[in-house]
């Protein structure tokens, strides 16, 4: 599954670790993460993320 970067604070999002203090389960790929996620370090949106390389 691919990683995501937020393009404000470099927070990675690995879908295989997922976001358990926000109730992101592991396993749940990026796309999957509901519209209102934001960035569990700097609070950013979602659009503000890229694929990471």
């Amino acid at each position: 599954m691919q990683k995501y970067i937020c393009t404000m604070c470099d927070y990675v999002y690995d879908p295989e670790i997922g976001d358990p203090d926000n109730g992101i389960k592991p396993g749940t790929a990026f796309e999957g993460l509901p519209d209102d996620w934001t960035c569990p370090d700097c609070g950013e949106e979602k659009e503000e993320f890229e694929k990471e390389d």
